[in-house]
């Protein structure tokens, strides 16, 4: 009796940090976890870089999904169940590892945020120049136009996450309606092509071997690090009804649909890349590319194409905000456990946010997108973007993985002992996709000189973050 009570106070918070989260708002419910799951899981150019391994897509995601998306989906219910805090990961590997590795945690989960937002807000132009048709084909390369509309697009972001949960929830089930009912068009259009006499080969669950230059193992690790961002909605644990079960419960329902979503997805992008074997796939916008395809760019069926690639919107939209909601929760906990200034958790009179940390991530996100893009094309400022936060995040699944590994006692004899066999394929899989990750999967300039904008933008922002934290407890 007296051991358990020993674990379950190492395993809460200090009684400050209890009461800080029991101020929160408790907006989250078990459907909004489901769509947030699949909202932030399925991003819509995913199915671009994965259909860049051909019809080896399916066995390229049944790797991904059983060296990578298991053990994470197997982590995240265990560790959330036993401690469902607000600040999710960080506070699992804060409790496991001490503070150093469980603020260098944050600061990574933080940076992949933030740069994954810059990414996918990348999306919105070359999809609109889709949706509008040939006369903006130059609208993705015109930075001055990029440039206002995403600035806009970040102050409507801060004024959303200000106003917290209550309103940020209904944009995030509404844009995880809309990614799903874009990849329903998705699916459907190479049936629309096959039923119009062309020779179209769909064959989603076809097994073939990927093939083994540079660029198809570069896409393996990307496709290997996709389906990524199930533990995400554990930093929001505070402000979820019943997190213990609810956010586990959301993991397995999602479980099905990511994974069909994918498969179904990709195999579609294959079959019209392969129809029109000319061009090549465009990995910032796959989807609408696909789309206007398979439905022209006149005519009635033009138009499912349009609605499609406004889904699209969206879902980047939503894909967004939710991924900033959880960037301003990670320095407001980090806060409460006094690892950075007490300032980043001062909360909203009224909606009770953390306005101050909302308020840092939007500059930062404003200037990430100005220096993404700087003297390259929007496909390289996309990738370099995309797999520097995909580094990031990779270094904190590696803390993720390894705690059922060699994690505290405290908190690995709480955990079944299998999880750790499921943990080790995962640390495998991240070891992969770091080694991987920085070859490019776009065409640049230098691949040299890509590969050292990845890992030199990883070095420096990790020895930022490490010597904040060394000044920090100095004082």
């Amino acid at each position: 009796m007296g051991q358990s009570a020993e674990h379950d106070s190492n395993l809460t918070r200090s009684p400050g940090s209890v009461t800080a989260e029991h101020s929160l708002k408790r907006q989250l419910r078990l459907r909004d976890l489901v769509l947030a799951q699949v909202l932030t899981v399925v991003g819509s150019s995913w199915v671009g870089i994965a259909a860049g391994v051909g019809r080896a897509q399916f066995l390229v995601w049944l790797i991904a999904f059983v060296m990578f998306y298991a053990p994470m989906a197997i982590a995240t219910y265990y560790l959330n169940r036993e401690m469902p805090l607000e600040g999710g990961l960080y506070e699992w590997a804060r409790r496991s590892f001490g503070d150093s590795i469980g603020f260098m945690t944050a600061w990574n989960i933080w940076a992949y945020a933030l740069s994954s937002i810059a990414t996918i807000l990348f999306q919105i132009p070359s999809e609109m120049a889709y949706m509008i048709g040939p006369a903006a084909a130059g609208l993705p390369e015109n930075h001055k136009f990029v440039y206002a509309l995403l600035c806009g697009i970040v102050a409507l972001l801060t004024a959303t996450a200000v106003r917290g949960l209550g309103l940020g929830k209904w944009i995030h089930n509404v844009s995880g309606t809309a990614i799903i009912l874009a990849f329903v068009l998705l699916v459907f259009a190479p049936f629309w092509v096959w039923l119009h006499g062309e020779p179209l080969h769909y064959a989603p669950f076809a097994l073939h071997l990927p093939p083994t230059d540079p660029t198809s193992l570069s896409l393996l690790g990307q496709v290997l690090f996709a389906a990524s961002g199930l533990e995400y909605i554990a930093i929001m644990a505070g402000e979820t009804k019943d997190a213990s079960s609810a956010i586990g419960r959301s993991v397995i329902l999602a479980t099905p649909i990511v994974l069909l979503m994918f498969v179904l997805g990709t195999a579609s992008v294959v079959s019209l890349h392969e129809l029109h074997a000319g061009t090549a796939i465009n990995y910032v916008a796959p989807i609408p590319q696909a789309l206007s395809q398979a439905f022209g760019e006149g005519g009635i069926a033009a138009l499912l194409g349009k609605v499609a690639i406004l889904l699209l919107q969206i879902r980047i939209l939503g894909a967004a905000s939710f991924l900033f909601t959880g960037a301003t929760r990670l320095p407001m906990t980090a806060g409460w456990d006094h690892l950075v200034p007490a300032w980043f958790t001062r909360l909203h009179p009224r909606y009770l946010t953390p306005t101050n940390s909302i308020y840092v991530t939007s500059a930062v996100i404003a200037t990430m997108l100005v220096l993404g893009s700087a003297g390259v094309h929007a496909a390289e400022a996309f990738g370099v973007l995309n797999d520097a936060s995909d580094e990031f995040y990779a270094l904190a699944y590696l803390a993720m993985f390894l705690i059922p590994i060699c994690g505290a006692a405290v908190v690995r004899e709480r955990l079944p002992r299998w999880v750790a066999a499921t943990s080790i394929c995962g640390v495998v899989s991240i070891l992969f996709v770091l080694l991987l990750n920085a070859y490019p999967f776009v065409d640049v300039k230098s691949p040299g000189e890509f590969a050292a904008k990845i890992l030199g933008t990883v070095t420096l922002v990790n020895a930022c973050g490490y010597g904040f934290y060394r000044v920090r407890r100095q004082r």
